[in-house]
């Protein structure tokens, strides 16, 4: 990839809060990149607006009962559009320097994996693909070569700390996480704490899913998990500390002594634009932080007592049975449910523990480089996961 000129993007899940900062980020630096190929979910006008503003090739929306309005209402452009699966598929197969996988849950993974074998980088903000299929992932851009550039505030961090050296000399990697909401709350508080509370994230601006996660602290788990993968590590080189005011994102310890830390506020668009721009750097509108108005920052550890989905997730990735997509799964369909009202907080650990216990025997026969047979464990645990419910 010349770092000189234009670079082609395409972007799965534009409409998303990452593919928003993400195109946020090419509009001030339109001479420096294309956008190719977009694709959405149901937010057929947010989708319209952004393929028309940026001119680009192909838009797909994952929702097929919202294709005719899409085509409509780019019917006065040369813009390709498309619905469903395929589609999406289809927009991740084009040729580009820059893939943007922002695709949330598991619905990312086939696209992205397709993504490997198409662009010569893959910017990685899709951490259910290491989650459900690390070691199928990891291989598929050992085998075509493709750089992978994590987006996720954390790994981004642990990705600029250890740049120049080798795994070899890490003793330990620790990812930080806010707290979430609940940071303070007792377990009896927690007994009552409602959706609205938790989509209100003390420091992040994220989607709903993703919001509850931090919530939980599954998305700390789930990002211990995909750490392991996308570095090579142990599961004992991999930990985690509660940083409320989520300054520093990652601490990589090495065999001198010596800690690296990766510090910014917390603006997604930060690790985004060193994705677009590795591996040099671009210019954001995000200000450097100013320790002295920061004046100090808290560390606490992680408690799996009162948040019993980080020791899922720790235990998911501290066993040899291969039930990340189960945990994964379990964890999709108890959030949705939480959202939709269904389920309480407190039961969204208890599913995801209930569907990990009832499935231990199909885990043990995975195959963890089979695409087919970690889609089937998916599926399998979404419905035993519905059927408790």
């Amino acid at each position: 990839m010349d770092q000189n000129s234009i670079k082609s993007v395409s972007i799965l899940g534009a409409t998303g809060t990452i593919g928003q900062n993400t195109l946020d980020l090419i509009r001030r630096n339109k001479e420096k990149f294309q956008v190719v190929a977009i694709t959405g979910n149901q937010n057929i006008k947010e989708l319209v607006k952004q393929a028309i503003e940026f001119q680009v090739e192909f838009v797909a929306t994952a929702c097929e009962e919202k294709y005719h309005e899409l085509k409509e209402a780019l019917a006065e452009t040369n813009i390709q559009c498309a619905a469903g699966e395929q589609a999406i598929i289809e927009a991740a197969t084009r040729p580009v320097d820059i893939c943007m996988a922002a695709i949330v849950g598991v619905a990312g993974l086939k696209p992205t994996l397709k993504a490997l074998e198409s662009s010569e980088l893959v910017a990685l903000a899709n951490k259910e693909c290491l989650v459900s299929a690390g070691d199928l992932f990891m291989q598929s851009a050992k085998q075509h070569q493709t750089k992978l550039i994590p987006v996720d505030s954390e790994h981004s961090a642990a990705f600029q700390c250890l740049s120049g050296h080798q795994i070899a000399e890490i003793t330990k990697l620790t990812l930080t996480a806010s707290g979430g909401p609940f940071r303070s709350f007792s377990k009896e508080q927690l007994q009552v704490v409602t959706k609205e509370q938790a989509l209100k994230h003390p420091n992040w601006e994220m989607g709903a899913k993703i919001t509850i996660d931090s919530a939980t602290l599954m998305n700390k788990g789930l990002e211990l998990i995909e750490a392991k993968h996308l570095f090579s590590l142990t599961a004992n080189q991999v930990d985690m500390v509660v940083h409320p005011q989520s300054i520093i994102h990652c601490l990589v310890s090495f065999i001198d002594g010596s800690v690296l830390a990766q510090l910014s506020e917390p603006d997604m668009r930060v690790p985004i634009a060193y994705s677009l721009s590795w591996p040099k750097r671009m210019k954001t509108p995000i200000e450097p932080i100013n320790l002295v108005e920061i004046s100090k920052m808290d560390f606490e550890a992680g408690d799996e007592e009162r948040f019993p989905c980080l020791k899922l997730a720790r235990q998911v990735m501290e066993t040899e049975t291969f039930n990340g997509p189960a945990l994964n799964a379990a964890n999709e369909i108890a959030v949705d449910a939480f959202l939709s009202d269904k389920c309480s907080y407190i039961q969204i650990p208890q599913i995801i523990e209930n569907v990990l216990d009832k499935m231990q025997n199909e885990l043990k026969t995975i195959d963890r480089f089979c695409i087919n047979d970690i889609l089937q464990t998916d599926k399998l645990a979404r419905n035993m996961a519905l059927n408790l419910l």
